[in-house]
């Protein structure tokens, strides 16, 4: 990028400067770069060794204000769990009709919430889902009995994060428009 939107802000911040979170996020709101409504990432450096599994690092926190997106979210039950996930909002709600679906390549969703039940039903489609960060995982509250509560929070906005190889966690905690809250 060289507009000069871009070169007035790089201008006003030090690129090798160290600044404490709230102070790195009001120069974000108070400097746009886009037209739109920018999403805010962060970076965190653990300085943990990934390789060893007592530091793996992994799991999910429910935002306040959300992602600003909407999430489409597909269920993996049947009974009366599959009414509770229709009506608490998921987007597609099935067992192994859902299944077949994504083994056709169907992959039209954001995260995927199974009930342990259904879970070897799930496994048949682990190698296309896994890569993808899709496959439901109870360590990150997608595999559970309580569904309904599960779909009304990833409605809600959760942000998901996992240590990479070299110990940092890479994940968006929101947008511009919604202020340091």
């Amino acid at each position: 990028m060289s507009g000069k939107k871009y070169k007035a802000v790089r201008d006003k911040i030090k690129s090798e400067g160290v600044y404490p979170l709230d102070k790195a996020l009001q120069m974000v709101i108070e400097n746009p770069v886009a037209r739109f409504d920018e999403s805010v990432d962060a970076a965190l450096v653990l300085g943990v060794d990934t390789r060893k599994n007592d530091q793996q690092v992994r799991g999910s926190v429910a935002l306040p204000h959300g992602l600003g997106r909407k999430v489409r979210i597909l269920v993996f039950a049947k009974g009366a769990l599959e009414e509770d996930a229709k009506k608490a909002g998921a987007d597609f709600v099935g067992g192994e009709d859902m299944v077949e679906k994504i083994k056709q390549g169907w992959l039209d969703f954001d995260c995927a919430i199974s009930t342990p039940d259904m879970m070897p039903v799930v496994s048949k489609v682990a190698k296309t889902l896994g890569p993808k960060g899709l496959m439901p995982n109870p360590k990150l509250g997608t595999v559970t009995i309580k569904v309904a509560q599960a779909v009304e929070r990833e409605k809600k906005g959760t942000a998901s994060f996992r240590a990479d190889k070299n110990g940092i966690i890479h994940s968006s905690v929101g947008r511009r428009s919604m202020g340091l809250d």
